[in-house]
């Protein structure tokens, strides 16, 4: 594996963890499928323990033979960028958490069938772009039994850098796709679905019908105006979180991790 010192920040390759934004990181390098950055050494693991393909490294100095050594060891033959920590935030434009990034191909976009086939508990996320409310709610997916994840096209790539931090990996822990259909689509997969929201004929999170759905698909909507109408109405329960202090609601990665809990499969 070769260890290239970089001395200036346009040395060639390193473009990918610093001039690319998101969405052309999503569409370069050699095929359709694009690449994403994974920050720090504990996440890069959990991404190489799921199968993803490192591309390249960059890291400082004392992290060759430190906390990045065990992941050149395992990535076999990509280019390992090195400079010092002022260098490398320089180019970044941040300091690195843990002093590593590692530059991974993007896996090929699943679909819902593959995603949801054994799931009896799945989320929909509906339009929610804050990075790091994405994150959390792949947290405790992951931690809280949810068996896949499915997002609008109108949420945040859970591939995005600060996503994949905040989840400390989880992203590459839960199945997850995108969909395209409307979200009773998922009724002929054998899903019930339960709307997060206030309306008058909502049903307490604690409703004993509700656990004992077979197969459910909660849907969390967007951070300030939460789910549309038309999301809410064709769902088949409209469940809210029971507040005092005449709090009306929580975070969406808050309300998530609560609906997760208290919903999720028993025996």
């Amino acid at each position: 594996m070769p260890i290239i010192e970089i001395t200036t920040l346009t040395h060639p390759g390193v473009e990918i963890f610093s001039s690319l934004t998101e969405a052309q990181l999503r569409r370069c390098v050699d095929d359709e499928r694009g690449i994403f950055i994974a920050e720090s050494p504990k996440v890069i693991n959990v991404a190489l323990d799921a199968g993803y393909e490192p591309l390249a490294l960059l890291c400082e100095h004392k992290h060759i033979t430190g906390d990045a050594a065990d992941i050149i060891a395992r990535a076999g033959d990509i280019p390992v960028y090195t400079g010092s920590r002022e260098l490398l935030a320089a180019l970044t434009g941040y300091t690195l958490t843990r002093g590593v990034l590692c530059a991974m191909r993007r896996p090929e976009e699943k679909s819902i069938d593959a995603v949801c086939r054994d799931a009896r508990r799945v989320v929909v996320i509906d339009g929610v772009v804050d990075t790091t409310n994405i994150g959390a709610i792949f947290r405790s997916a992951a931690a809280l039994g949810i068996d896949a994840v499915l997002l609008t096209r109108t949420s945040c790539d859970p591939l995005n850098r600060r996503a994949v931090r905040v989840s400390m990996g989880s992203v590459f822990l839960v199945p997850w796709t995108w969909i395209d259909e409307p979200v009773e689509s998922l009724g002929a997969l054998g899903f019930r679905t339960a709307a997060m929201a206030l309306t008058d004929n909502s049903v307490s999170i604690d409703d004993e019908k509700l656990c004992a759905e077979p197969r459910l698909a909660i849907i969390m909507g967007t951070e300030g105006d939460g789910l549309a109408p038309s999301v809410i109405a064709s769902a088949d329960y409209v469940v809210r979180i029971p507040m005092h202090h005449s709090v009306d609601s929580l975070n969406v990665a808050a309300a998530a991790a609560v609906a997760f809990w208290q919903l999720r499969t028993r025996g």
